[in-house]
């Protein structure tokens, strides 16, 4: 619980910043923080005001030293687009955060010109702590837009590396790359089955060839991808099974079922064609090498 000269401070202080709010945001707009990311000075003016604003909430509300005070939360929006343009996209650094301490300054300076003695240390502290706080919630919208980046960026490289291509009139074929594990593998069949919904394929070949080994849970997710396209209405051939991992599976003991097999993607191209009634030859005629 606070006691009387704690609620008193709290209350001058925050006069003070409404007293003195348009010297404070001028001074702040032209500050290194706010003019490295602002594109004009309104810009930098409508920034520092919605800065000061909350913390100002903060301390009225005795929360000065809390990163979960309303007055901050309220300025999470804002400081994680900002953290988003420090540094050339580079996130929060140590200059910038020294350019948030430096905020202090002019506060302090105009507190002095204006407080009464007796409250002079202890508004300063106030006032001090208030802006350490905001480079503390500051550090953690940056933390939280770059987790959120990874996380995009993440789900854009999953998907690009299990595309589906269209190879003929009802033949699709996706190119498995790397280590497949239960997240590309989910991708992978979302993206097939979506595909031959969308093409009416009727066959679908999985190349494995940049697979670089195919145990026992690799199997399953193929298993489990052809079961789900036959579903649909389409046959799976699974291509790319190279002398070692042939090998492997044999000794591992791994039954691909009925789900057809070949060396090559050209090969399961020309079985998925004869099985759509086509025949694959050769256009030279007679005499021809």
């Amino acid at each position: 619980m606070t006691t009387t000269s704690d609620r008193q401070i709290t209350a001058v202080v925050s006069d003070f910043l409404d007293a003195q709010k348009e010297s404070i945001v001028t001074q702040w707009a032209d500050s290194p923080f706010f003019r490295s990311v602002a594109q004009d000075s309104d810009q930098a003016a409508g920034d520092s005001a919605e800065v000061l604003r909350g913390i100002r909430r903060a301390i009225a509300a005795g929360d000065a030293d809390s990163p979960a005070a309303d007055g901050f939360n309220d300025l999470r929006s804002l400081l994680t687009a900002l953290a988003s343009q420090l540094d050339g996209n580079e996130g929060v650094s140590p200059r910038t955060a020294v350019e948030v301490s430096d905020l202090k300054k002019p506060l302090l300076r105009l507190w002095q010109e204006t407080a009464d003695a007796e409250l002079l240390t202890a508004g300063a502290l106030l006032l001090s702590s208030a802006v350490d706080t905001l480079r503390l919630v500051l550090v953690e919208s940056a933390l939280a837009s770059a987790k959120e980046t990874l996380a995009i960026q993440r789900d854009q490289l999953t998907e690009l590396s299990t595309p589906v291509i269209k190879l003929w009139d009802g033949v699709l074929a996706i190119p498995l790359i790397g280590t497949l594990d239960s997240m590309r593998s989910q991708v992978a069949t979302e993206s097939l089955l979506q595909s031959i919904m969308t093409h009416q394929a009727k066959v679908a070949i999985l190349d494995i060839t940049g697979v670089p080994t195919v145990d026992t849970m690799v199997a399953q997710h193929l298993l489990k991808t052809a079961m789900a396209a036959r579903l649909m209405g389409a046959e799976c051939v699974i291509s790319g099974i190279r002398p070692q991992i042939a090998n492997t599976m044999v000794q591992l003991g791994i039954d691909l079922g009925e789900v057809a097999t070949r060396a090559r993607l050209a090969d399961a191209l020309a079985y998925a064609l004869n099985r759509l009634g086509l025949q694959v030859g050769s256009s030279a005629g007679p005499g021809v090498v």
